[in-house]
């Protein structure tokens, strides 16, 4: 039997060093509800790239973990996946840079794309599609987003929100279907929900620009209510897409993994759904919303609690920027007991998963 289909395999986080609490910023900005601002975010702390420290660096600094911890060789690699919206430079692609750094083959594929929240659900798809064309045999998939440099110290609405991070994940060629029934969705028309206005060439936009007056000074800015209003108007329809084509019945499903944006978000998604906090786990209390790199972060935690075992039928879900979105079913397949040999998951446990 060919070794055709991709599963996952480990998945090792990297957040920075430098840790800000809700408790600094309630030093900095008194005048802050920072209470009301928890209720809304879940959010209590979030890790900071250094002004040195950069996307390339984070996700560098993942992949050596897992090499590590995992006694991977790096020539077993066939292909590189960074995942970022941070890049380094604009040229050279930052998967290049990475390649060098971690000490890769040369003959190995390198490239970067531009998703935010649904880029690891692309990259798994991605990877498939490298694994059945016969082009590779393990990938790497790097997520890596330092957010925080486009946010200006004073932007209430983002600051809350948004953490640093990067996640390493392997995708292994294996004989048996493990990620499968990839949906995928685009909608350009909501571009301007969640933009960064510097650092393209476009001159002034061309009359691409953010809809809603910024009420904040940060360069990057993210309409809330009108991701809140595409999240539950897309989501459950893909939900159900990708339940049609498995042939999975609902009930089947024992986790959904998604894109951890906010608890207000995630909260009223679970609602329409009737999900809970037992098969739709949150982890957003000590990272936050680490953008592409959301989703690895809870599959490595909930590995380590042991939450995610060999045989358990899951939904993975990515949504946002973009407007994107996409969803696939995924068996999991990896034992990491017999693989481990000294890793621990970085993100802390907290009481939602």
């Amino acid at each position: 039997m060919g070794l055709n289909h991709a599963a996952i395999g480990p998945v090792v986080s990297y957040l920075p060093q430098q840790v800000e609490t809700l408790e600094d910023l309630r030093r900095e900005f008194p005048q802050w509800d920072l209470d009301l601002i928890y209720e809304k975010t879940g959010v209590r702390k979030r890790h900071i790239a250094r002004a040195d420290e950069m996307a390339s660096d984070l996700g560098v600094a993942a992949a050596e973990r897992l090499f590590q911890e995992y006694d991977i060789p790096r020539e077993s690699v066939d292909f590189l996946l960074f995942c970022t919206q941070s890049p380094d430079f604009p040229i050279p692609t930052t998967a290049c840079l990475v390649q060098k750094r971690l000490g890769l083959p040369s003959h190995v594929g390198a490239l970067d794309f531009n998703l935010g929240c649904s880029g690891f659900v692309y990259g798994l798809a991605l990877a498939q599609g490298l694994i059945r064309a016969g082009s590779a045999r393990r990938v790497l998939l790097i997520t890596a987003e330092t957010y925080s440099k486009y946010i200006d110290s004073r932007d209430r609405s983002l600051r809350t929100i948004f953490g640093d991070g990067a996640a390493a994940t392997v995708i292994d060629a294996v004989p048996e279907p493990s990620l499968d029934h990839f949906v995928f969705g685009t909608d350009g028309s909501g571009a301007d929900m969640l933009m960064l206005t510097r650092g393209g060439f476009r001159p002034g936009g061309n009359g691409l620009k953010p809809r809603t007056r910024h009420r904040w000074p940060s360069d990057l800015y993210m309409d809330g209510p009108g991701l809140i209003y595409f999240t539950l108007e897309n989501i459950p329809p893909l939900i159900q897409e990708v339940l049609q084509r498995s042939g999975w019945d609902r009930n089947q499903v024992e986790l959904f993994l998604m894109h951890q944006p906010t608890r207000l978000l995630l909260e009223r998604l679970r609602s329409q759904l009737n999900l809970n906090s037992e098969n739709c786990p949150m982890l957003l209390e000590n990272c936050g919303n680490t953008v592409s790199s959301t989703i690895p972060l809870l599959i490595e935690h909930l590995r380590a609690q042991g939450r995610l075992r060999p045989g358990m039928r899951t939904l993975i879900v990515g949504f946002g920027v973009g407007l994107s979105w996409a969803a696939c079913t995924w068996v999991e397949t990896w034992d990491g007991a017999q693989h481990r040999l000294h890793a621990t998951a970085q993100v802390p446990a907290q009481a939602d998963s």
